[in-house]
């Protein structure tokens, strides 16, 4: 099987049925739309905790279950506001956009190339973002918040599936053996990345982890 049932529209919308516009399968509509709103719910809790942290400095969030997984000391760091206001507040309108256009997806809808690439740019920045804060809590923070690991994961599903669909349609150019082994093994890199984010998370707290067993 040389495509994606994620990614299913029929070769006579992809030939330029849609005066230049480029459809997708409903099945990467619906991963945009439950990715990007999982990292609403991740964003939203997260902002609605930060918010009682400030107004009660002795607030512990649900998530602060341990002295490693502490949502506590993570919303406390720097790292939490690089752009000057709460970084989920960001994640609330991004990953909300995300929604909009997996359902616009879902329901028929066909973008023009330029948006293609930029939805690629944008979970692309977004998945180094995230990758940063990751790096950020395992070495420097040394705590873990467990609805920001799920924007991680939410976040570079989304941007590798969108990058699947814009090399199956050539607005990525690619070689055909390359093209070929996205399509057909497309599942290969996340189940790799989601590994090494485990083993790095395992690797870094072994002695705690360890301890629990």
């Amino acid at each position: 099987m040389t495509t994606t049932a994620l990614d299913d529209v029929s070769t006579e919308d992809d030939r330029g049925g849609g005066g230049g516009s480029i459809g997708a399968g409903r099945g990467l509509g619906w991963l945009l739309a439950i990715t990007g709103a999982l990292g609403v719910l991740a964003s939203f809790v997260i902002t609605t905790d930060k918010i009682e942290l400030l107004k009660d400095p002795n607030f512990t969030p649900a998530c602060t279950v341990s002295p490693i997984v502490s949502c506590t000391d993570v919303m406390k760091s720097w790292q939490a506001d690089v752009f000057g206001f709460p970084n989920p507040v960001a994640g609330l309108v991004l990953y909300g956009a995300v929604v909009a256009i997996g359902m616009g997806v879902v329901a028929g809808a066909r973008y023009r190339r330029w948006f293609w690439v930029g939805l690629n740019i944008g979970t692309f920045l977004g998945t180094a973002f995230c990758m940063w804060l990751m790096s950020q809590a395992l070495y420097d923070i040394n705590a873990l918040c467990l609805w920001c690991t799920l924007a991680w994961l939410t976040t570079l599903t989304m941007f590798w599936y969108t990058t699947v669909h814009n090399i199956k349609h050539g607005i990525i150019r690619v070689p055909q053996g390359v093209r070929g082994a996205v399509l057909e093994f497309h599942w290969v890199v996340p189940v790799l990345w989601y590994g090494v984010i485990a083993l790095l998370i395992l690797t870094n707290w072994w002695t705690y982890w360890s301890s629990l067993l």
